[in-house]
């Protein structure tokens, strides 16, 4: 651990700044940019409590189902409003239990080998899912008593996730973007790759050299790199594939039979959950301050 008293260990971040906030509180639908979010244990405050299954009650995303891409999502008081296009909009609970959700049943849910409990939204938004994707399916809703550990648990129990693929929190550098873009033909926007935290002040990947930062006042753990799946081919406001960006990233941005473009994060000391009360904010603006 830094000893954070010793300016000698902290490197020079004074215009380092947290630039975007984002949150996909239905994993692989579209997100939303936020001014700040609480920070729960599992990550951001919704980010990523619901998420789509399959009739096997596996999770489906963008990988297979980049219509999912259009599916939007308005926080509205109590409510969250789910959108898409020709469908009349789903109104679901934003804090769901059995008491406001009578239909819904408790289920055994997969996501990337990792089983834990969930709570179904109900036969209506089983009817529109199925319909917006074309295949049988359902929504369901990560209760706060699930504890689904991160990466399969190689970071000990105390360590929690939400529907993410593996990590709380996921960063990458306005100006990793733009170097991506002055190799694109065409540029991207940063929603491609999803991240939760964008940061602004620093050289293109240097990220990559981080080991542990403070944002605001919290510290994180760079846990990994991410390797890239198909989604960052996805444009997120048609739903429609192509190639790019990974045959530009895999000339410059590929090892280890991956292609890699952002970081994973955890949170170096956990937040602890405490009912009715909130946890510490995050707010764009914050400084970054590279600790190791």
């Amino acid at each position: 651990m830094p000893n954070h008293n010793d300016d000698s260990k902290i490197m020079t971040t004074a215009n380092i700044t947290l630039s975007g906030l984002y949150i996909y509180p239905i994993k692989s639908a579209a997100g939303l940019a936020i001014p700040s979010a609480t920070v729960h244990p599992r990550g951001l405050e919704y980010d990523r409590r619901w998420m789509v299954v399959d009739q096997a009650h596996r999770f489906m995303t963008q990988r297979k189902f980049p219509q999912m891409a259009r599916i939007q999502v308005q926080l509205d008081g109590e409510t969250m409003r789910i959108s898409a296009p020709n469908m009349e909009p789903l109104a679901v609970p934003l804090q769901p239990s059995p008491e406001t959700n009578n239909d819904g049943d408790r289920l055994t849910v997969e996501v990337w080998g990792d089983r834990c409990p969930a709570l179904s939204m109900g036969a209506e938004s089983q009817a529109w899912f199925s319909h917006v994707l074309g295949t049988p399916c359902q929504l369901v809703y990560m209760p706060d008593d699930t504890q689904r550990p991160t990466e399969h648990g190689r970071h000990g129990d105390q360590s929690i996730v939400s529907f993410a693929d593996a990590y709380p929190f996921l960063l990458i550098s306005d100006a990793s973007l733009q170097d991506l873009n002055d190799r694109l033909p065409h540029p991207i926007p940063m929603n491609r790759f999803r991240p939760n935290l964008v940061v602004s002040g620093c050289d293109a990947f240097a990220e990559d050299k981080w080991h542990q930062i403070q944002l605001g006042a919290l510290t994180f753990t760079v846990a990994k790199a991410c390797s890239r799946c198909t989604i960052p081919t996805v444009d997120q406001s048609t739903g429609v594939r192509g190639k790019e960006p990974l045959k530009t990233l895999a000339t410059y941005r590929h090892w280890d039979g991956q292609i890699w473009f952002g970081q994973n994060l955890m949170q170096s000391e956990s937040t602890p959950t405490v009912s009715g009360m909130d946890g510490p904010q995050l707010n764009v603006g914050d400084r970054l301050t590279v600790l190791s």
